[in-house]
């Protein structure tokens, strides 16, 4: 089970630790050497204009500091340890935002797990707080305000504690938009993520201005519905979606869905989107699952296999002043490989998607300053990594060209004969399959070394029945998939 690998894992972590440091020259630097953090899992900044940093860990406490490299003490900002359930696996205080208005109202949400009152099942609260009137590095305590609790299934009595989801953001439109997971164990047993009677394995959006405890914005894609469908509801289909973020430029919501057993993505969410989950894992039918349609499910923007990771932490795209030549690209890493990759969009098709540097840390997420200055949180050894600077000696800009990349092919849809166009940085192995809805691979067109290069050639699609199929081109370590229909 691809949940409890996950948190034998952090449990391993949090018994033995790990000493790993940053190679000679590497992209990365320790931000703030002179201090530490236990678990973070989460680093982001006031929306007040203030120049501080806010830094969640896993255990229940928020830490407070000035960004300054130079700073040796992090106040407590909120300290939550005694309401939380767990701070070990994937339990504990997950999520912060600050009201987009915080400057004016003092207001800031939270995610955390906790035993629901009274008994022994487990909830995901998300609440309010207030800072304190007379010291903006802290919070008030007592002023939670609770908007929403979701509870967790239970499979004969044993309670589930991982897939929690936990990111909050406030969107380019004021709303809040929150993750949650699936609900736990494996395969989805309730099929909650497709069930849209339930909140859970979704990402949701509400109306925080509004209420009480909140509103609907009128525009979500279930508002009003007749169907008892939940009207909190953005987007569905979705596993854990632990770390999502907004573009502070087109306003695109990316997402990084840990998958289960094969494949860990990335999606673009879209309202009212269905991103396939427990029919699909990635890009595939889920294993084990039986034959499977995908009509009407949105594929990931990129997925990856488990030679490459197993947990996905989404990420943001960079807009900061510390590296302009990273401009634009959105940057993403996975939990337990420690491998950063970066991914350039043309709004139409992923024009890049490499590795960027192999760190061998635990990057719990990823966060930004006031400045859109890009963080990552190592949980295992509790730093906080930034860009180094470019000059002498230092890091060199990374190529942004991938190493394969699958131009447009058409026609699309096909009956026979369609020409595809794909280009290779470097030399190296190259497969090109088809595969069809279940992940059976139904035709080999490439599997061999090739040159560095442009080519062209043509795939036979007379022998496949009509249906919908997909085509994956891997070099290099990467592999990059299109989704194209055979019609009869």
């Amino acid at each position: 089970m691809k949940g409890l690998r996950f948190v034998l894992l952090m449990m391993l972590w949090a018994t033995f630790g790990r000493v790993s440091t940053l190679a000679q020259h590497s992209p990365l630097v320790n931000a703030f050497p002179r201090l530490s953090f236990f678990k973070p899992t989460f680093i982001t900044h006031a929306t007040d204009g203030s120049d501080r940093l806010f830094v969640v860990q896993q255990n229940g406490i928020i830490k407070v500091f000035l960004n300054d490299s130079s700073m040796s003490v992090a106040s407590t900002f909120l300290d939550l340890s005694h309401k939380i359930s767990s701070y070990s696996g994937e339990e504990g205080l997950l999520g912060l935002a600050f009201h987009p208005n915080f400057r004016q109202n003092g207001f800031f949400y939270v995610s955390y797990t906790r035993f629901k009152p009274g008994t022994h099942a487990m909830q995901v609260v998300i609440s309010r707080f207030s800072v304190s009137p007379v010291d903006a590095n802290r919070a008030d305590s007592l002023s939670e305000y609770f908007l929403l609790t979701n509870d967790k299934p239970s499979d004969g009595g044993v309670v589930q504690s991982n897939h929690n989801g936990g990111m909050l953001s406030f969107g380019p439109d004021g709303f809040l938009y929150i993750g949650t997971g699936d609900g736990g164990s494996a395969n989805d047993p309730w099929n909650n993520a497709q069930n849209r009677s339930v909140l859970l394995g979704k990402i949701l959006r509400i109306d925080v201005d509004h209420g009480p405890p909140y509103a609907i914005p009128p525009d979500n894609p279930y508002a009003g519905n007749t169907n008892g469908w939940k009207e909190e509801i953005w987007a569905y289909g979705l596993r854990n979606p632990w770390r999502f973020s907004f573009d502070s430029l087109s306003g695109r919501l990316w997402a990084g869905d840990v998958g289960q057993d094969t494949r860990e993505e990335i999606d673009l969410i879209t309202k009212g989107g269905n991103y396939g989950w427990k029919v699909m894992e990635g890009s595939i039918c889920r294993p084990g699952g039986g034959n499977c349609d995908s009509t009407g499910l949105i594929m990931p923007l990129v997925d990856y296999d488990h030679t490459q990771g197993e947990a996905v932490i989404g990420g943001y795209v960079y807009r900061g002043h510390r590296r302009p030549d990273l401009d634009g690209i959105y940057f993403y890493s996975d939990w337990i490989s420690g491998r950063i990759w970066i991914l350039r969009y043309d709004s139409a098709h992923v024009i890049a998607n490499s590795i960027f540097y192999a760190s061998g840390l635990n990057i719990s997420s990823l966060g930004t300053d006031v400045q859109g200055e890009l963080y990552f949180a190592s949980w295992g050894d509790g730093r906080i990594l930034q860009f180094a600077k470019p000059g002498p000696g230092g890091p060199t800009p990374p190529h942004t060209r991938p190493p394969s990349h699958l131009a447009e092919f058409s026609p699309n849809p096909t009956t026979n004969l369609t020409q595809i166009n794909f280009h290779l940085e470097t030399a190296g192995a190259v497969q090109l399959h088809v595969y069809d809805i279940t992940g059976r691979r139904v035709i080999v067109i490439l599997d061999r070394p090739m040159d560095a290069g442009s080519y062209t050639t043509t795939i036979n699609t007379a022998p496949l029945a009509s249906g919908t199929y997909f085509l994956r081109l891997e070099s290099s370590g990467i592999s990059e998939v299109r989704k194209f229909v055979v019609v009869r």
